[in-house]
């Protein structure tokens, strides 16, 4: 159904004896069209193939900076993706009725489809949120994961295409997808510069970390909660660890202030790091008698039933 002209071309199969002559313009029509589609795909898919490789191999490792230029370069990669994918479903033909039993092959597909969906997302994200610091580093390390993912597994369906004619199909779609072999397989996870650069800004504070922020449920002030605890605690610690290190580069004892934000840090860790000794999530949970609305609601709903129970029957 996705196909621009093959129900047209099955259509005209299906269509009365009274209707042959008009079945059989139609078919061929659409059939010389199928054809004019699927080279097309197989074209485009070598020459976005072969300009990606050259965009890729010549890119700085650090072009994402300019947040203009992330744009292009992401949007012509997910494009070549986009052309491999269509030649790859193209030659999907070849199995007929058997596609919807080749769980593998399908699975692949699934992978390189979605890793295409979600860089679009990607880039209509940063470009919504253009502006905050750090946000081009985030969204280099996503798509290049991503798109090394798509390539992966389009490169797994070309070793194991499956069918009767799988070994053509493999041919023709390592041709038009990987035209020069593993020249032609450009992308790579992301290096461990950026991996490192990306934890920085999400473990210390900064205008990307409070992105993620938004909209994350804070308790009041005294009030248990865990995460609101790990949220307000990160830049007590932060500056109690540049405090720490100031002190050991110029050898020096701290000053009382000093050594009360060093003491403060140093309790919300012991308090914050604590592995399976909280009885209760919240203050509301600790209260007796407190069922949780999920439950209370299943509660409701299993009372409601004019069925309260299940027989077994051997």
């Amino acid at each position: 159904r996705c196909h621009p002209h093959m129900l047209d071309l099955i259509t005209s199969l299906q269509m009365p004896k009274s209707e042959e002559n008009k079945a059989v313009a139609i078919f061929t029509s659409q059939f010389h069209k199928v054809v004019k589609h699927g080279l097309t795909n197989f074209f485009q898919s070598v020459s976005r193939g072969l300009g990606a490789t050259v965009a890729t191999k010549t890119r700085s490792k650090k072009a994402y900076k300019d947040g203009d230029k992330l744009l292009d370069y992401h949007e012509k990669q997910l494009l070549r993706l986009s052309a491999n994918f269509a030649l790859t479903a193209d030659l999907c033909f070849s199995l007929g009725g058997r596609l919807k039993f080749e769980e593998l092959l399908m699975g692949r597909l699934a992978d390189a489809l979605g890793g295409i969906f979600l860089g679009y997302a990607t880039l209509h994200h940063y470009s919504r949120r253009r502006g905050i610091e750090g946000l081009e580093a985030v969204t280099e390390h996503a798509m290049l994961k991503l798109e090394a993912e798509a390539q992966d597994a389009l490169l797994e369906a070309s070793k194991n295409f499956p069918g009767p004619l799988g070994g053509v199909a493999s041919t023709v779609m390592k041709m038009g997808c990987f035209p020069l072999g593993n020249m032609t397989r450009p992308y790579d996870k992301p290096h461990d510069t950026l991996t490192k650069e990306v934890s920085r800004l999400m473990t210390t504070p900064s205008e990307l970390r409070d992105m993620f922020q938004e909209n994350v449920y804070m308790a009041p002030e005294g009030v248990t909660h865990q995460v609101s605890d790990l949220i307000r605690a990160l830049p007590v610690c932060v500056e109690a660890d540049n405090i720490a290190s100031t002190l050991r580069r110029e050898k020096r004892q701290p000053t009382e202030e000093e050594a009360n934000k060093i003491a403060k840090a140093d309790a919300l860790r012991d308090v914050l790091i604590q592995v399976d000794v909280f009885e209760n999530l919240t203050t509301e949970e600790s209260q007796e008698g407190y069922t949780r609305p999920a439950l209370q609601g299943t509660e409701e709903r299993l009372a409601a039933l004019e069925r309260k129970e299940f027989v077994k029957y051997g």
